[in-house]
């Protein structure tokens, strides 16, 4: 497998409270826009769902179009992004959404990491195209 690494920036957030939970957390939905530099060079996306506790923390999930540039191919494919947001930190886990992918970049499948702590962050990508 290749590994692609860089980082992205926070260009929009948009995110919206649609339940309020008994024990002080609250369940929201946001979309939120990221631009990314390094390996891959794109935009993605993301549409997600999170659920807050009461102490701020929180558990996401969603589905994230990233169309740009991976390793100097281009196209387009989708990432399930689940994870966490605690200490000001949020830790999300990547997987290729298998048959996505388009363009150059057809047959990608892969993993990853991205770590943020402010508009932006770092990830690690690992992938092969078949």
């Amino acid at each position: 497998m290749a590994e692609a690494t860089g980082t992205f920036e926070v260009s929009s957030w948009d995110e919206d409270t649609y339940s309020e939970l008994a024990s002080g957390g609250k369940l929201t939905k946001a979309r939120v826009t990221f631009g990314f530099s390094g390996d891959l060079e794109a935009q993605g996306q993301w549409d997600a769902v999170m659920c807050y506790k009461d102490d701020g923390t929180a558990a996401f999930t969603g589905y994230q179009r990233t169309t740009g540039r991976l390793a100097g191919r281009a196209g387009s494919f989708v990432l399930r992004a689940d994870g966490t947001f605690e200490g000001g930190e949020a830790r999300s886990h990547w997987q290729v959404v298998p048959g996505s992918a388009s363009g150059e970049l057809a047959g990608l499948r892969g993993t990853g990491t991205a770590v943020a702590g402010g508009p932006g962050g770092r990830f690690t990508f690992e992938y092969e195209i078949a």
